[in-house]
């Protein structure tokens, strides 16, 4: 390839997420011999590979949310207590009914209802921020901490086991051979993608993220827009909710997304999407989910030991970070050059 094409590619802003994905899965089929191994049994498509996709799922959803509100210059860190909110909530409208079939108000209404509490979340974080004015950190942490609250109240501060079998289809379901939730997770990453780069919804956003003031000036209604953003990334924690309750089969409302929110803005950063507002990629944020849950397979099927993995990825994620800072790779190139320049003044 020559050198020119190479360096065209290394600038697209996916490029970098996708060679550290690369990376990553080559490090887990070194290690691992059976890890790009697919076998079709009873029906549906079984390896690593899937796994790693199903597991990833929920966190892609989240970081599609996510990466609007950062790049209107917000956060929002309560999208983990959203999620065990909603995950209380269907696990509640469903009942505890033990024969698998019966619901306390079926599984539309469920759904429905923990959606709709996820819209109100969102929409009270996006009041906060964008009527009110309060700094988005500060709006998100109050839901971050009084969701989890509530959370544990809908389950009376007990682990709510859901045996109704028709929901375990979202979270643990197949469809033509791969999980469902991979389909879901397609779904919300379509839409969004279309909605931002086929209306004007994505240069609105970019606008706002650059300069609110200017946005404004122009006749971009930035206020709505921000508060319609974190309704999104609210309905996008709820669909993450239904998957992780779905999967595990019980709503938790002290564990449920933990530590949600901080993987998904790691998601977001890695996908190339800036933090001080503007650029944003929705895709680039899918990767850098997959980055994520990849890196956490590759951890577990090492052996690294569990008092340190999490050093182990903060350490994998600084070095990703820096290898995609443009400043850091100038910085480099003018080291490099330095010592070779030196040679050759002698």
């Amino acid at each position: 390839m020559p050198s020119s094409l190479f360096s065209r590619l290394m600038q697209h802003r996916l490029a970098w997420p996708l060679l550290t994905l690369a990376l990553l899965l080559a490090v887990n089929a070194g290690f691992n011999p059976g890890f790009l191994h697919l076998e079709w049994r009873d029906g549906h498509l079984y390896g690593s590979l899937v796994d790693i996709l199903n597991r990833a799922a929920p966190l892609v959803v989240v970081s599609l949310g996510m990466t609007l509100v950062i790049a209107t210059r917000g956060i929002d860190i309560s999208v983990g207590a959203v999620v065990a909110i909603c995950a209380a909530v269907a696990a509640w409208l469903i009942g505890g009914a033990v024969d698998g079939q019966t619901a306390r108000f079926g599984l539309p209404l469920a759904i429905a209802g923990a959606l709709g509490v996820a819209l109100l979340c969102g929409l009270w974080n996006g009041l906060l921020v964008g009527a009110i004015g309060m700094q988005p950190i500060i709006a998100t942490l109050i839901l971050m901490v009084a969701g989890r609250g509530l959370a544990q109240l809908i389950t009376d501060g007990q682990i709510l086991t859901i045996y109704y079998k028709p929901f375990f289809f979202i979270g643990g379901g197949y469809l033509f051979g791969l999980p469902f939730s991979v389909y879901v997770a397609a779904a919300v990453l379509a839409l969004l993608g279309l909605a931002c780069t086929r209306t004007a919804l994505g240069l609105f956003i970019q606008a706002v993220g650059i300069n609110p003031t200017a946005a404004r000036v122009a006749g971009v209604k930035a206020r709505r827009l921000i508060v319609g953003c974190y309704v999104v990334c609210g309905l996008c924690a709820g669909i993450a909710g239904l998957l992780i309750s779905s999967n595990v089969k019980s709503a938790d409302g002290n564990n449920a997304g933990q530590l949600l929110e901080l993987d998904a803005i790691l998601a977001v950063t890695l996908g190339g999407t800036l933090l001080t507002g503007g650029r944003f990629s929705l895709v680039g944020s899918a990767i850098g989910a997959l980055i994520i849950q990849t890196l956490t397979y590759a951890i577990y099927s090492l052996g690294v030991p569990p008092e340190i993995n999490l050093v182990v990825k903060a350490a994998v994620v600084f070095a990703v970070m820096l290898l995609q800072s443009a400043e850091f790779r100038a910085t480099l190139r003018t080291l490099a050059v330095r010592p070779a320049h030196k040679e050759q003044l002698r």
